[in-house]
């Protein structure tokens, strides 16, 4: 046996071969005095089944071909050498009875049945995962390579990796520390060699007992999320649970580096459906409650990815999800948080009537509202206001102040805030009063020029909302007194299908025509052969503007003559 003395001397100096035979000298011995045990006849007899099997796993790692070369195959000897001097050890004071009381014995037997069972996975890990040749293949190739620095670096992780999945708690905690480091400065190499029984044994690691393992482990694994590389194998190899639970009751950095990856894993719909399955909303949701800023942002980013997905929207809704948003809204600790908070709302009340009035009865067009009020994007919130509005009478939004809010959007909010506050107008002005309302608010030359915009659905939104004002007269002076609308409008008759306003353009000019000047500016533009095609194609309204501009222009030529 090793003397306790010169044990690390023996470690540092000994070559791997020469502890392949003081393993396999070691068996013999270990099995002949485990034989000779009369007590505990249980446990015995499955430590001798364990210890006859090691011969084997010896050769099996002794005839690879990188066996001599590699650092993993010599501590992975050293350490079946340790087990089976434990073993002798244990078996000489079963055979003498000399222990201290016979469960303190028991618990020690128990415990040598588990190193053996490591012993006999690690040394199967080494062969079968290729770890062995891999790690020596990297070394070698780090001499003779055009590229030495790089290849040294791979062999380097790739070692690392392997220690994840091979030894003691404590090796991983090294293997695990060097690993954050080194994703830290070079993410783009481990990602290189990054494997799927790597990323396995990581997530097995979440489940660690040891909450430094899991804490180290979750830093990783959130490095790897967000890369963006490794998504569909994490969750593929079950990471969704113990993440999860890490959310629910992990250390302040365990539960903030467990949202984060949360987070990036939940941009795809399939694997937000299944955060939704293993239970993982309700413990989002108190994070957003009472999490530290960052894990709070990382909390309200992943519900509003999930409130993307239209099925799980309803159970979002039973957990609490509206509440807690519209808290954020007006209280998020990062501006990130509201914005989150924002877009999640828009999400939740896109197509549910029920969500929407839920949305309602807790303050939600209040909060909108002065959302709107504050520097951050105005889409969502805008959105969320449109799909909300219907469901509230005109005075009381009058009363909340929505229009000039709509108008100051209008004007200098992005296309897309634009196009869904052209979109609320259309859905609020439903009785004259209204119309009016808007009309004085200064909506129309807002509206007008978004008829130029880049985008087919901005032009088009932007042609509803007009042809909804302009049956009210003053509203129609509004819209003849700007130089650009006429124009506009007659470029949207285009017939392609592309162009989804002409038939909200045709109502409009419709609305206009009764006026010489902008029957004449009509014509002037184009806009009879455009109304041919489309009288043709049958859009509303179309035949009867043509005949009104063909009979002007008919008087015109017959005045004129």
């Amino acid at each position: 046996m090793v003397e306790d003395g010169g044990k690390d001397v023996l470690a540092d100096t000994q070559s791997a071969e020469e502890w392949l035979s003081r393993a396999q000298e070691l068996v013999p011995l270990a099995l002949e005095k485990a034989r000779q045990v009369k007590g505990f006849p249980g446990r015995w007899k499955m430590i001798i089944s364990k210890l006859e099997q090691i011969p084997s796993r010896l050769s099996d790692l002794s005839s690879h071909p990188c066996f001599s070369k590699n650092a993993l195959c010599k501590e992975q000897l050293q350490a079946v050498s340790q087990t089976l001097n434990e073993a002798i050890k244990l078996a000489e004071l079963c055979v003498k009875e000399k222990y201290e009381g016979k469960l303190r014995m028991q618990s020690d037997l128990d415990a040598l049945s588990g190193k053996l069972d490591l012993n006999l996975r690690d040394c199967g890990l080494l062969i079968k995962t290729g770890v062995l040749g891999e790690v020596t293949f990297s070394s070698g190739v780090a001499s003779s390579s055009a590229e030495p620095e790089a290849a040294a670096t791979h062999g380097n992780i790739r070692e690392l990796l392997a220690r994840l999945q091979i030894g003691h708690l404590e090796a991983k905690h090294r293997a695990l520390d060097s690993l954050v480091e080194v994703m830290k400065e070079d993410e783009k190499n481990v990602l290189s060699v990054m494997g799927r029984s790597n990323i396995a044994s990581l997530v097995q690691l979440l489940t660690a007992t040891s909450p430094r393992i899991r804490e180290k482990t979750v830093t990783l694994i959130c490095s790897l999320a967000e890369s963006g590389s490794c998504e569909n194998w994490l969750v593929s190899e079950g990471v969704l649970p113990p993440l999860i639970r890490l959310v629910e009751s992990g250390s302040a950095v365990g539960k903030e580096k467990a949202t984060i990856s949360l987070q990036r894993l939940s941009m795809s719909a399939e694997t937000a459906r299944s955060i939704v399955g293993h239970g993982g909303v309700r413990p989002l949701i108190e994070i957003c409650r009472t999490g530290d800023s960052v894990s709070q942002a990382a909390a309200a980013c992943t519900l509003k990815n999930i409130s993307a997905v239209p099925e799980v929207r309803q159970t979002l809704a039973e957990e609490g999800i509206v509440k807690v948003t519209i808290d954020l809204l007006d209280c998020g600790i990062l501006l990130g948080s509201k914005e989150y908070a924002a877009e999640c709302l828009q999400n939740l009340t896109s197509s549910n009537d029920n969500l929407r009035r839920a949305v309602i009865s807790e303050g939600g067009i209040r909060s909108l509202l002065t959302y709107l009020d504050g520097p951050l994007p105005q889409e969502s919130s805008v959105a969320a206001l449109r799909n909300l509005v219907g469901l509230i009478s005109a005075e009381v939004l009058v009363s909340y102040g929505l229009l000039p809010r709509l108008v100051h959007v209008l004007r200098s909010g992005s296309l897309g805030a634009q196009q869904a506050a052209a979109s609320a107008i259309c859905r609020v002005c439903s009785s004259i009063e209204m119309k009016k309302l808007i009309g004085e608010a200064g909506c129309i030359p807002l509206l007008v020029k978004m008829l130029e915009a880049k985008t087919n659905s901005a032009r088009e939104v932007a042609a509803q909302a007009i042809s909804s004002l302009v049956v009210l007269s003053h509203n129609c002076r509004e819209v003849k007194k700007d130089d650009k609308s006429v124009p506009n409008l007659v470029q949207l008759l285009d017939p392609s299908p592309q162009n989804t306003a002409k038939k909200y353009a045709v109502s409009c000019l419709v609305s206009l025509s009764p006026s010489k000047r902008c029957k004449r500016l009509m014509i002037s533009y184009g806009a009879i052969g455009y109304l041919k095609k489309l009288s043709e194609m049958e859009i509303p309204g179309a035949k009867k503007l043509l005949e009104r501009l063909e009979k002007g222009k008919l008087r015109r030529l017959f005045s004129r003559k």
